[in-house]
């Protein structure tokens, strides 16, 4: 496939996985830390950690972002490479936060509808109305809509659409246990003979189980065919964005219902 990357169009605000709320909540606490210094030696090392911590987000928030590399946008175009889809029909972005993909699908796809749901929780900087600005600066608005919903529990008939994508999301889904049903219901929605490509955190054991067994257990939901590739080893990734609570277990499940 000729390379392709995600367009970024004046007005359009694509966030960062790294929200302003984090970094913020960082500095206060290295702040109040340090200013507690004088009653224990605790205090001091609080402080330190606090500030390495903010250090890291800081620099986490700028790789991610177009003038430190774009390192999410390089995420999200390997996840639609991985996407076996001819674009014809309609399809469905979970947990599209300000509708980066969304709009690439309808971009990349020029008869397709694509439809972006989202829970828009506080901890990020995301919003519905953030997403149809986006689509409208895109050239997308016609064919693209957005609604907010649970991950767990889609407002959607079975077999809604021909293909569904969904990036770093099934592990932030606070309202389902098994992060395993996260998957199998966003697989609920799409038609038989559909396709599908999930990044997320399946090298994390405590969250998916073992990579293989998880395959085992979702081909036994009647899918056709599921494979998985590690994308945590991408060489354009830096060392430091490799950790576990970053970006250093995430892959892609991808396939045919």
């Amino acid at each position: 496939m000729a390379e392709r990357t995600i367009e970024r169009f004046v007005d359009t605000d694509y966030g960062n996985w790294v929200s302003t709320r984090l970094i913020t909540g960082s500095a206060v606490m290295s702040t109040l830390f340090l200013g507690l210094s004088f009653l224990h030696l605790a205090f001091i090392v609080g402080a330190a950690l606090f500030l390495a911590s903010l250090l890291y987000f800081v620099y986490a928030r700028y790789a991610f972002s177009p003038p430190g590399g774009d390192i999410q946008a390089r995420l999200w175009k390997l996840l639609l490479d991985r996407l076996a889809w001819n674009g014809a029909g309609k399809a469905l972005d979970v947990g599209c936060g300000n509708g980066p993909l969304t709009i690439a699908l309808a971009r990349r796809y020029l008869d397709a509808h694509v439809t972006g749901i989202d829970y828009w929780g506080k901890a990020w900087d995301y919003s519905k109305a953030v997403c149809e600005r986006n689509a409208e600066a895109a050239g997308v608005a016609g064919r693209t809509d957005f609604q907010k919903a649970s991950a767990s529990a889609l407002p959607f008939e079975d077999g809604s659409f021909d293909a569904a994508v969904s990036n770093f999301v099934f592990h932030e889904v606070s309202d389902a246990k098994d992060k395993r049903e996260v998957i199998r219901e966003a697989l609920r929605v799409v038609k038989k003979g559909g396709h599908f490509a999930f990044q997320d955190l399946f090298l994390v054991r405590k969250l998916y189980g073992e990579v293989d067994d998880l395959l085992e257990t979702i081909k036994s939901w009647g899918i056709a065919d599921v494979a998985f590739v590690d994308t945590s080893s991408s060489d354009f990734i830096p060392a430091a964005l490799k950790l576990p609570f970053m970006v250093g277990k995430i892959g892609i499940i991808y396939g045919t219902k």
